[in-house]
């Protein structure tokens, strides 16, 4: 079987190919945010028609940088590309690639990839964060993501971390994804996130509105495992160490709660081997 993973994140679309469990194709499009959701779907269209023609696919598995509402299979908007509002976006694969799709957001769907093929393979509950342009969250356990009541679980990136701080995206002041996402931190401090991630001054200040978000997760879900993926997380040790540091300060020593939190294994490809995964089991089935 050949399934099509696609990554729709705010600076990229990445899409590839699985045979069984091997990527055998992958190629990613930095995004025109001008150009919008059609010229997304364009580029999506073009990497998979040219693929299609070399052997045929089968199913679609989508992994969407926004609020998803999965039972509907609808994006519900993009804060960071225009035009996604309330579009159903696997109705449109079929229609226009002929391929049966599954979609949620890209939390879901990347902790989904780590959790079966990943750093959180055999961790329950796993929770994984991207640190990206965005932030996002999701919770995987036994082995199925976590939506809750309205498909909005997970969201961390919205967390209040610092009442009264500055305007977010979404409306509210002070979140996590104000303080600490990439599409800020440029804006903020003069300097693009990769810069900044090897200053050591700043990393340290940085992390202490990054651990009061993944310690809100810790102390509420206590997660067996917390993975971190997305472009800031590639710092690696840079982040990691002062964030493990300021975590075990933050969370005292009273908590038996366990702080394992690691980098995410699959690099860029958590969210397509996520999206795998989501199309093997069908979406639906999944949550069974």
């Amino acid at each position: 079987m050949r399934i099509l993973a696609i990554d729709i994140g705010g600076t990229k679309v990445s899409v590839a190919v699985f045979e069984g469990d091997r990527m055998v194709k992958r190629e990613s499009r930095s995004t025109n945010r001008e150009g919008g959701r059609d010229w997304m779907l364009a580029q999506i269209r073009e990497i998979a028609e040219a693929w299609s023609r070399e052997a045929p696919l089968d199913r679609c598995g989508i992994g969407f940088g926004g609020p998803v509402d999965f039972a509907a299979q609808r994006v519900a908007l993009s804060t960071h590309v225009g035009g996604w509002q309330d579009f159903a976006l696997p109705a449109w694969v079929e229609t226009n690639l002929g391929l049966p799709a599954v979609m949620d957001n890209d939390a879901n769907v990347g902790a989904l990839g780590e959790a079966v093929y990943g750093a959180g393979k055999g961790y329950s509950p796993l929770f994984y964060m991207t640190l990206s342009t965005g932030i996002g969250g999701g919770l995987v356990v036994d082995g199925r993501i976590y939506r809750g009541a309205d498909s909005y679980a997970g969201e961390i990136g919205h967390l209040t971390v610092r009442p009264g701080g500055p305007e977010c995206l979404c409306g509210a002041r002070g979140c996590l994804e104000r303080m600490c996402a990439g599409i800020w931190m440029e804006h903020d401090h003069g300097r693009s996130a990769r810069e900044l991630m090897y200053d050591p001054e700043f990393v340290r200040r940085y992390v202490v509105d990054l651990a009061l978000g993944l310690k809100a997760c810790i102390m509420l879900l206590n997660p067996a495992r917390l993975v971190i993926g997305g472009g800031i997380s590639k710092a690696g040790a840079a982040l990691f160490g002062p964030l493990n540091e300021e975590l075990r300060r933050q969370i005292t020593a009273w908590s038996r709660a366990r702080i394992d939190v690691t980098q995410a294994a699959l690099g860029d490809d958590s969210v397509l081997y996520g999206a795998l995964a989501l199309a093997k089991c069908g979406g639906a089935k999944e949550e069974e």
